[in-house]
């Protein structure tokens, strides 16, 4: 065989080689993206599901506060406007942003109880209340493991080569993280 036949055919073999290596990261990373985007995507379900679960329970409380105090209106048409809107929310983002006015507007609910002790004293409020806080620490620990998934999504679609791969495979980073609302951080401190 002529020496540069052989040189070629080595050329050749060594480009092949580097091509199966660069191809099998492709996948490999391609694949680990897509379970990583289904692990947010399950993520954020759950706290869809604790959010709902929320809503849900709300209607309940609003009735029963409702019961002791006729002349709140105003507070009562903000939950059920903010209700409505996480309600009729699309996305993670949307939702988060609904979420926050809902708990602006709950937490004006539950001031109430300070204008009106025979509530406070309410069998009903009182399970509705337990309920309720449940509900937002499911939705706490739904958000930690949502929030957790996207981070690692994130940093796994940032790093090199992933982060070739992520753009030649249409994956993009995800800022939709579920932080505290402002409302959060004011919370009214309710006595019983």
């Amino acid at each position: 065989m002529n020496r540069g036949v052989a040189i070629l055919i080595g050329v050749v073999a060594v480009m092949g080689f580097a091509g199966v290596l660069v191809f099998g990261s492709y996948v490999s990373a391609r694949n680990q993206m897509v379970a990583k985007d289904q692990d947010v995507k399950a993520a954020w379900s759950e706290v869809d599901v604790q959010l709902q679960r929320r809503a849900d329970l709300i209607p309940n409380l609003v009735e029963t506060v409702k019961g002791f105090t006729k002349e709140e209106s105003t507070v009562f048409g903000d939950i059920a406007n903010a209700r409505a809107g996480m309600l009729n929310a699309q996305g993670p983002a949307a939702k988060i942003a609904a979420n926050n006015q809902l708990d602006g507007a709950l937490g004006r609910l539950l001031m109430l109880t300070e204008n009106y002790p025979q509530l406070r004293s309410s069998d009903q409020f009182m399970r509705l209340q337990d309920e309720l806080a449940g509900t937002e620490n499911r939705i706490g620990v739904a958000r930690r493991r949502y929030n957790e998934s996207l981070r690692d999504y994130n940093t796994f679609v940032r790093q090199f080569p992933n982060s070739v791969w992520a753009g030649m495979a249409g994956y993009q980073v995800n800022n939709s993280y579920f932080e505290s609302s402002a409302a959060a951080a004011n919370v009214p401190a309710v006595k019983f």
